[in-house]
């Protein structure tokens, strides 16, 4: 994982060797890059139970997959899969996050999108993304969705709060698997298939 942080260190290395007249362009490390190199290494040390970080190119910090797989609450033995890419004038700007996994969630969509404060360049309440704010804040952050975090009074996913306020047991009923069943459909949404 932390093949980057090698690479950072031997270029560092390499710099004070190099001719005055050569081009750094081809060495430089962003400063993003060199961020990431940190937090990484602080979310692995300090990723909740519930949360599982993969990243698919070790060399790619800025880019990994985090899977949830909430241990209470509605969504308890679901896994919830999302990608997270990490632009390139982070930490200025947040992290963009897209669930995978399709759910029934007040505050994630159908199709990926993520209602989350902080993942917010500007917000109103004053909670959105701060350049103090880290690749932890954002795990933690999503893991909470499942818990403290589940919103029915301001949603994005409309249909799903008011199903969840019209009718909870059918609506736990529905979060338990986190599968959906692609061909069933009622009028309220896409249905979760019943586990074997």
């Amino acid at each position: 994982m932390l093949t980057l942080a090698s690479k950072l260190k031997r270029d560092d290395g390499g710099k004070t060797g190099r001719a005055s007249g050569a081009s750094d362009s081809t060495h430089r490390v962003s400063i993003r890059d060199r961020l990431l190199t940190k937090e990484v290494a602080e979310l692995e040390a300090h990723l909740p139970s519930t949360c599982k970080a993969s990243f698919p190119d070790e060399d790619k910090l800025h880019h990994f997959q985090l899977a949830v797989s909430p241990d209470e609450g509605y969504y308890q033995s679901g896994r919830f899969e999302f990608e997270i890419n990490v632009p390139e004038a982070y930490n200025m700007v947040p992290p963009k996050v897209r669930c995978l996994t399709r759910i029934w969630h007040p505050n994630i969509t159908e199709t990926g999108e993520i209602c989350l404060s902080l993942l917010r360049e500007h917000s109103i309440d004053g909670t959105g993304w701060a350049p103090t704010r880290t690749l932890k804040d954002v795990v933690w952050g999503l893991n909470s969705l499942f818990t403290d975090l589940l919103n029915f009074d301001d949603p994005l996913n409309i249909d799903a709060a008011e199903h969840h306020l019209k009718d909870k047991a059918r609506h736990e009923e529905r979060d338990q698997d986190g599968d959906y069943d692609e061909g069933t459909q009622d009028a309220i949404g896409w249905v979760l298939q019943k586990p074997p």
